[in-house]
Parts: structure tokens; C-alpha cells; sequence
């Protein structure tokens, strides 16, 4: 919801507020000045890390949660709320079964030795991304960001995505990346940055642009019903227009064996 107000500016600032109106993502004066504000705020950008589901699911054949794998000597959840951190994202929540956020508690702690602040929320149960993500529901008033426990993403350039979503408007803004594999992931129909069409793990595609699980959203996406953000809530978000999506040359990597951490550069 937006609200009306009235305000005094130097003629000098209303000069330069109009300058960066492009008349493409920024198209009138209330724009560019609620543009100027949130990347004033951005400094305390919020981000949400999923570590839903059954445990068992975030475990490798060996038994160890694939967030306490260690890569060039940090364990992969240290490199996931340092790269958050260093991308202005000091606000973290975390979403986990009982046992999962123990275990991240014992690494991460309240997260003031890596410089942020972390809030964790547990999770009794859910049949998917979107019943974890729900967990919050009430507790995010803001545009916020979303990736997912058992990736690396150090070369990822968040800020971008979080500057693409504050542009263009969208409710959701998903990062795309391409992929040989397309029936692994959600594939996507792009036209420009809006997304006609979102397919979770099709039996067969010919479209190698796909979702990678790094978003960032609005606090309207719990409105959305679903209890999978890929099955349920994307494809609805699509239909609706209400979908956009960041391209990024950068892959995000999954973790989930101590080869594949052991891989990493």
C-alpha cells in the first residue's frame, strides 16, 4: 500500500531527483524519490535463508548437513551470511527444523561476529518451499531477499538482482542462470524481464534458462497459497504478470558432498 504525502525539497535536489528519471524504470518524480530512499535504506536490506524441509533432505550420503560442509575452511553456511553481509543484507532470518537451526546456531551464533543480526524460526512441518517460506508470514513488512541453504553463491552479484526488483516493480524477481539439464530445475518463458511462464522440472524442454534459488520479493508473495514456491506459487505469479527475472553470467553452485565443496575455487 502507498501512501500521499507532501514534502519541501531545494530546488538544487528536485533537479537532480529529475535527472535520473529515464521514463523506462523510473518514469515520474514519486518514483525516483522512492527509488533515492530505498537505496539510502539499503545498507539494512533484509534476507531470508531457507532450511526447510525434512532434515534427512539437507543431509549428504555421509550424514552431515551440507550447510556445515567446509569450503577453503569456512563451513558453506559461514560463506552464505558473509557474502549476505557484504552485499548490505544485515538482517538475516533463517527457517529450519528444530535440529537444523541447532545446528546453524552452534556455527553462526546471533551473528554479530560476522557483523549482522540473525533471527531464527523454526519450522514444524511443510510439503515444500512455499509452507517454509510462510513461516515468516507476519513478520516481514519489507521487500526482502530469499536464497536457499545448500548453495554457494559467492559469485553472485546480489546487489544487482536487489537494484533489477527495486527498478522494475515486480513482486518477485528470480535469478536466472542457464542450464544443460533444464528438466532438473524451473525453466522459464522470458519476454524482456517479465516472465510468461514458469515450469518446474518439465519431462522434456528445449528452453535452457532456469530458475536458481536466490529471489527477491515483497512481503505480498504470502498471499500466495501453494505449498511450493516452484509448483505452485511461480507458475501463479507468471500468469498473473507479476513475475521478473534477473539474468546473471554467474552460476550458483549446489552443495551437497564433500567432493562437490571440495571442487569449488
Amino acid at each position: 500500500m502507498k501512501e500521499k504525502i507532501s514534502i519541501t525539497i531545494d530546488k538544487t535536489v528536485m533537479e537532480e531527483i529529475d535527472s535520473i528519471i529515464d521514463n523506462i524504470y523510473i518514469r515520474n518524480r514519486s518514483q525516483a524519490i522512492e527509488h533515492l530512499i530505498k537505496t539510502a535504506i539499503g545498507d539494512n536490506r533484509t534476507a531470508v535463508i531457507l532450511a526447510g524441509g525434512p532434515k534427512d533432505q539437507l543431509k549428504t550420503l555421509s550424514g552431515e548437513f551440507c550447510f556445515l560442509l567446509k569450503i577453503k575452511g569456512l563451513t558453506l553456511i559461514e560463506h552464505a551470511i558473509r557474502k549476505l553481509r557484504d552485499s548490505k543484507f544485515k538482517k538475516i532470518y533463517i527457517v529450519g527444523r528444530h535440529s537444523v537451526i541447532i545446528k546453524i546456531f552452534e556455527v553462526i551464533k546471533d551473528g554479530s561476529y560476522y557483523g549482522v543480526k540473525v533471527n531464527y524460526f523454526e519450522e514444524k512441518s511443510s510439503r515444500g518451499t512455499s509452507d517454509s517460506l510462510q513461516v515468516l508470514k507476519g513478520k516481514l513488512g519489507t521487500t526482502f531477499l530469499v536464497v536457499y541453504c545448500d548453495i554457494y553463491f559467492n559469485k553472485i552479484n546480489l546487489d544487482e538482482i536487489w537494484k533489477d526488483h527495486l527498478k522494475q516493480g515486480a513482486l518477485c524477481t528470480i535469478m536466472l542462470t542457464t542450464s544443460p539439464k533444464p528438466s532438473e530445475k524451473g525453466t522459464v518463458v522470458v519476454e524482456g524481464t517479465k516472465i510468461l511462464k514458469f515450469i518446474q522440472k518439465p519431462k522434456q524442454s528445449d528452453i535452457y534458462l532456469v530458475f536458481s534459488p536466490i529471489f527477491a520479493c515483497g512481503p505480498e508473495i504470502f498471499d500466495y497459497e501453494g505449498h511450493s514456491l516452484e509448483r505452485d506459487v511461480f507458475p501463479s505469479l507468471a500468469k498473473k504478470g507479476l513475475l521478473n527475472g534477473h539474468i546473471s553470467s554467474e552460476k550458483e553452485v549446489h552443495v551437497r558432498s564433500r567432493e562437490e565443496a571440495a571442487k569449488i575455487k
